[in-house]
C-alpha cells in the first residue's frame, strides 16, 4: 500500500506539469484574448498594442507558459487580467464553499445508497426493488441543471419554501438559513450519485449473497445477520470503493453547473466568470486545483480499496 502511494505522489508533478501545459495551449487557441474586454473604438492601434503590452499578451506562448510556471512554484499564481487582484486568495476565499458542497454530496449519497441498495438486493424483484429501480434510472437519465431548475420552480418559485440562490439571506448568517440555502444545490448535485451507487450496491450484495462461502457459512450454523456484516457487506464495498473514486471528478464538474444555477458562491461559479471575461491566470489556476482533486481521491480510493482487500497483488512496477 504505501509503495502505491508514493508512486502515485511521483506521479502527481508530471501529471499536473502536462494538464496545465494542454489548458494553456486550448486558452491561446481559443478565439480573442483579455485585452478585448478593455479594447473601445476609439482607441488607436498603438494603444491596443501598449495595451496588449502591457499585460503581457504580445509575448510568446513559450514565454508566458514558462514564466507562469515559474511563478507558481514559488506559490504565485499571479493577478487576475480583470480586477488585478491576486489570484490565490480569491480561489482560496471561494475553496471551501465548493468543498463544503462537494463533501456533503458524497457524504449523502453514501448514506441513503449503500442502505437503499442492500435492501433493493435483499428484496429483490419486490415490488420496493422495483420502485427503486425505477426511481435510479430516473436518477440517471435527467440532467443535473434540469434537475436544479426543476427544484427552483417547485420549491423555491412554487411553494415558496426555500430560496433559490447564494448561501445566506441578506443580513441573516445562522444555521438555519444557510442549511435552507444547501438543500437544494445539494439535492441537485447528489441525485445522480445515489442512482449510481444504489445500483452498485444492490449488483455487488447480489452476486456476494450467491457465492458459495454463504451457503458454506449457513451449513455451519452461522445466523444470517453475521454471515452478512462480517463477510457479504465487506466484499461488496470493495467495487463500491472503486465507484465512489470515479464519481469524484463527476461530482467537481457537477459542482460547477450547480452552483451556477444556485449562485453558489464557489469556484465553479469563479471558472465560469473567468471563461467568458478570458481571464486566463484564474482559469489556469482553478484548472489546476480541480485536477489535484481528482487526483487526490483516486488516490484515496486506491488506498481504501487495498485496506479492504489486503490481497491485492502490489508491487513496485505495476501497482495493482
Amino acid at each position: 500500500m504505501i509503495k502505491i502511494i508514493f508512486k502515485r505522489i511521483k506521479s502527481l508533478i508530471p501529471m499536473l506539469l502536462f494538464i496545465s501545459i494542454v489548458s494553456f495551449m486550448l486558452l491561446e487557441l481559443a478565439p480573442g484574448d483579455p485585452s478585448d474586454a478593455y479594447i473601445t473604438p476609439l482607441m488607436s492601434f498603438d494603444d491596443i498594442e501598449n495595451l496588449k503590452n502591457n499585460m503581457g499578451l504580445n509575448q510568446s506562448i513559450f514565454i508566458r507558459y514558462f514564466s507562469w510556471l515559474k511563478s507558481v512554484f514559488t506559490g504565485n499564481f499571479g493577478y487576475s487580467l480583470i480586477n488585478h487582484m491576486p489570484v490565490l486568495p480569491q480561489i482560496l476565499e471561494r475553496l471551501y464553499n465548493t468543498l463544503l458542497l462537494v463533501g456533503t454530496s458524497l457524504i449523502l449519497s453514501v448514506i441513503i445508497s449503500i442502505p437503499l441498495g442492500i435492501f433493493s438486493s435483499i428484496k429483490r424483484n419486490s415490488l420496493i426493488d422495483r420502485l427503486i429501480t425505477v426511481l435510479n434510472y430516473v436518477g440517471l437519465s435527467l440532467p443535473s441543471f434540469w434537475i436544479g431548475m426543476m427544484l427552483i420552480a417547485i420549491f423555491s418559485v412554487k411553494l415558496k419554501l426555500l430560496p433559490s440562490s447564494g448561501m445566506n439571506s441578506i443580513g441573516n448568517n445562522s444555521p438555519i438559513d444557510f442549511l435552507k440555502h444547501l438543500i437544494l444545490p445539494l439535492l441537485t448535485l447528489s441525485l445522480y450519485n445515489i442512482s449510481v451507487f444504489t445500483r452498485y450496491t444492490r449488483s455487488s450484495v447480489y452476486k456476494e449473497l450467491r457465492k458459495q462461502y454463504v451457503t458454506t457459512a449457513k451449513s455451519k450454523g452461522l445466523s444470517n445477520k453475521k454471515i452478512f456484516f462480517k463477510h457479504v457487506l465487506k466484499n461488496s464495498l470493495t467495487p463500491i470503493v472503486t465507484i465512489l473514486g470515479m464519481s469524484i471528478q463527476r461530482l467537481v464538474t457537477g459542482a460547477f453547473v450547480t452552483e451556477v444555477i444556485f449562485s453558489w458562491p464557489g469556484m465553479g461559479r469563479l471558472m465560469i466568470d473567468s471563461i467568458f471575461s478570458r481571464d486566463y491566470p484564474i482559469i489556469m489556476a482553478i484548472t489546476l486545483f480541480s485536477s489535484l482533486f481528482l487526483i487526490i481521491g483516486n488516490l484515496i480510493s486506491d488506498t481504501l480499496y487495498i485496506i479492504l482487500n489486503p490481497k491485492i497483488n502490489v508491487n513496485s512496477k505495476g501497482g495493482f
